[in-house]
């Protein structure tokens, strides 16, 4: 065992205190502000750039003041009911979120970029009563906006009347969303899951005695893996949040920096950009240097001896200090599939990065704990933890590998669909399916395949894991994100392998071509059975789930329905406009108008409809089209009626705007 590990080890079994309790959710609130009452509790930069901070007394007053401001808002309201939280992570998010159990309501946590219609809809299926946000739509139900609530003086008497239920909702916003209700026993077993954290890990729960704590409240608290892995366990042991003003790598790094961060989790996009941006700026650096950044890397990553390493922690020290700082302890990567690559590069510079899993439905079950980088290297999961158990449910001859099914208190106990409730489905030993193929070594180790849903079945009738496709062409430049699926072929049970891409708005069009290029290499270079058959550009942002991952489904539904979203790499721009203009002018005017919009807005020409509003569409604003004006003027030796400034929009309206003044 490690040096601190009773020290860990009892630090863990806070955890323990639980169990002599009722289990609900005001024994988590009670113990966890009870016990910490000196700690820092939130960190944050105020609007004049400050560092401001505040202790665990001041944010359990500031939640009851809270909770006697809403009980008093709420007065008419029936209890036991759902009021929906829409709120980006902030100082006081928590503050809130308990404020509106002790007042009898059950939190229903959503996305605070939900459109207007799947807040409404999430609204109506889960007959909530309330809702607070800062945006700017109004409800049919009681709308409390976040900064209202935090101006309001508390001059209310209150009593808390608590309520022991979370609503989590799945990433689907439209049509019958499903909702995910937790009790307060649940989530008392999220935090005994605790339990044996000591027995393997030093850095991922410690006393005060062994330093600060402090983790970066990055990931969104109103989904499953920010809420528990970010908040629920670390607000349990008294950490220090770390909030952000926005997610822009530079804020992210800046207040890293600043506060001293030691604990940081994300989604697998952040770790895989991270890991890009350090390849991309070792390729600009001398070969001295690049050497020694490869021996750091090689070193942290158990390839070389401390002999080979040369001035490693130099370099670590330097290459931290220009990222998230060099005080990160653990990293944590969940909510999709992390590539091998990532994991070697985070790890190399010195960032202990750990792959996690878990579910809306079933809270965090297991983390890869090793501290040996070699078994964290091979992308396990880990070991369920505490009060939790798998099992590889398969239909084939391999019992290894199959669909991952999960056993423990966590589970949440109801769904919500369609506005009914209903138990959750559980087979006769008390198993969750989880929709996730997994595979299992003889350390008792789970390793993710992917979602049963995503498989590509080939011509051969094999298997195809997209997830293990992508990583391939992650190194590509100018690639923002990217997904591989499965199209459906006509008149087979087959599929064809596709990717798509979302590319920087900035690339050019030489660019763009060489991306082509390569990609299809890297394609057609697959094992035989995974080559990508056709490649698409999308021309807007992919669309994520939660910040987190692709929704393959939505990008396969386009694709299969032609929509004009995602084009082909093969496909060509007619030379002609949607509108009819004579080959000269398509010639003269139209094509050098493409370009114009194109360089002004920063956006490849692909993305760029003949027909596509300035503003609505294309993302213009006023300084930019006064820009464009002079831009064309300058261009085709014209001057264009200042009337007109605000009624040409589109690349169509100048183009024949310019073909008259020319005449």
């Amino acid at each position: 065992m490690y040096p601190e590990y009773k020290k860990v080890k009892a630090c863990a079994e806070e955890a323990n205190l639980l169990l002599n309790t009722s289990k609900t959710m005001e024994d988590i609130f009670n113990l966890s502000t009870g016990r910490n009452v000196g700690r820092t509790a939130v960190t944050y930069i105020n609007s004049k750039g400050k560092l401001k901070k505040y202790n665990y007394s001041r944010f359990r007053k500031h939640a009851y003041e809270i909770g006697s401001i809403l009980s008093n808002f709420m007065i008419q309201q029936p209890k036991n009911v759902p009021i929906v939280l829409k709120a980006a992570n902030g100082p006081h998010w928590g503050e809130i979120f308990w404020a509106i159990l002790m007042c009898g309501y059950k939190p229903l946590l959503i996305d605070a970029k939900t459109s207007k219609e799947g807040t409404e809809n999430l609204i109506r299926q889960a007959k909530a009563a309330a809702i607070i946000t800062d945006d700017s739509y109004n409800y049919e139900v009681q709308k409390f906006s976040l900064h209202d609530i935090l101006e309001e003086k508390s001059t209310y008497s209150f009593s808390p009347i608590w309520e022991n239920e979370v609503i989590f909702c799945s990433s689907g916003t439209t049509g019958d969303v499903k909702m995910m209700v937790f009790n307060g026993e649940n989530l008392c077993c999220q935090i005994l899951a605790a339990l044996d954290f000591a027995e393997t890990s030093k850095d991922l729960l410690y006393p005060k005695s062994m330093g600060p704590l402090k983790v970066l409240a990055m990931i969104p608290f109103h989904h499953i893996f920010g809420f528990v892995a970010t908040f629920l366990w670390y607000f349990y042991y008294g950490a220090n949040f770390v909030f952000v003003r926005s997610l822009a790598p530079s804020e992210v790094q800046s207040i890293s920096q600043r506060v001293g961060v030691t604990h940081v989790f994300s989604v697998p996009l952040f770790w895989d950009a991270m890991a890009q941006g350090i390849e991309r700026q070792k390729n600009m650096e001398t070969p001295a240097k690049q050497a020694y950044i490869n021996q750091l890397i090689g070193y942290n990553t158990g390839k070389i001896s401390r002999a080979e390493a040369g001035p490693y922690k130099t370099v670590q020290k330097v290459l931290q200090s220009k990222l998230l700082g060099t005080k990160v302890k653990f990293c944590i990567s969940g909510g999709g599939y992390l590539s091998g690559k990532t994991q070697t590069v985070i790890n190399g510079i010195g960032y202990p990065l750990y792959n996690g899993y878990g579910m809306t439905e079933i809270g965090i079950t297991s983390v890869e704990l090793s501290p040996v980088v070699e078994t964290r290297l091979k992308g396990s999961i880990g070991i369920p933890f505490h009060g939790v158990s798998y099992k590889i449910v398969s239909n084939g001859k391999d019992k290894k590998t199959g669909e991952l099914w999960i056993k423990s208190g966590i589970t949440h106990v109801r769904e919500i669909i369609g506005g009914v409730e209903k138990e959750t489905e559980l087979d006769k030993e008390g198993y969750f399916a989880s929709g996730d193929i997994a595979e299992v070594d003889a350390t008792n180790r789970y390793y993710l395949k992917g979602r049963i849903k995503d498989i590509i079945i080939n011509a051969d009738g094999e298997n195809i894991y997209p997830d293990e496709l992508e990583i391939y062409f992650r190194k590509l430049k100018h690639v923002n994100n990217l997904c591989v699926l499965g199209i459906n072929v006509k008149g087979t049970t087959n599929q064809k392998i596709v990717c798509a891409f979302e590319v920087d708005n900035s690339i050019s069009d030489a660019e763009l071509e060489e991306l082509k290029k390569e990609a299809k290499a890297i394609g057609q270079d697959l094992p035989k059975g995974t080559k990508i058959t056709d490649f698409y550009f999308a021309r807007k942002k992919l669309p994520i789930a939660n910040n987190m991952k692709v929704k393959r489904f939505v990008v396969k539904k386009a694709i299969e329905s032609k929509s004009e979203d995602y084009i082909s790499f093969d496909y060509k721009k007619e030379t002609k406009s949607s509108k009819t203009f004579d080959q000269k002018t398509v010639e003269t005017i139209l094509e050098p108008m493409r370009e114009i919009f194109s360089k002004i807005l920063i956006l490849p020409k692909f993305k760029i409809e003949d027909d596509a509003h300035w503003v609505n569409d294309l993302g213009g604003d006023s300084m930019s089209y006064v820009e464009l004006i002079t831009t064309v003027q300058e261009r085709f030796d014209v001057v264009i009626p200042e009337e007109l400034y605000g009624q040409l929009a589109t690349v169509n309206d100048f183009t024949e705007e310019v073909a008259k003044l020319l005449k």
